[in-house]
């Protein structure tokens, strides 16, 4: 009985190693897993954090270059209306001296016109100074 106690007590000793070992094994195995899924976990957190930083950076740099041809298209829409306005600006300035000069022309003929009718008033003055002379 003696004999069987230790017998029986090394071979729970062995018994219970073997089991801790399996514990520190099945242990082991799962912190690999668990690793390698944080692993997978963050290279796919990575992937998607690439994507997304360039969909962002793509949509910043198309909507720039839609700013851009958008802007080059209002500066080449603004040539084009200066050249209209300064050539408006140009019609614009012949109306004004052609209506200055036919209303010079006017005043003109309205001080022509004035004068020949001083002018017919003083000859009928004189004509009738004359006459009077003459019949007197």
């Amino acid at each position: 009985m003696d004999k069987a106690k230790p017998a029986a007590a090394a071979r729970g000793k062995l018994e219970l190693e073997e089991a801790l070992l399996q514990i520190v094994h099945r242990r082991h195995h799962q912190s690999l897993r668990q690793r390698q899924r944080t692993e997978r976990a963050k290279k796919g957190a990575l992937g998607s954090a690439v994507r997304v930083a360039d969909l962002l950076v793509n949509t910043v740099d198309g909507g720039m270059q839609e700013l851009f041809v958008d802007e080059k298209r209002i500066e080449l829409e603004a040539r084009v209306l200066l050249g209209t306005i300064a050539w408006y600006r140009k019609q614009t300035d012949q109306w004004l001296a052609a209506t200055n000069a036919i209303s010079s022309d006017l005043k003109e003929i309205g001080d022509f016109e004035n004068w020949m009718k001083i002018m017919d008033f003083d000859c009928k003055s004189i004509n009738a100074a004359i006459h009077s002379i003459h019949q007197s």
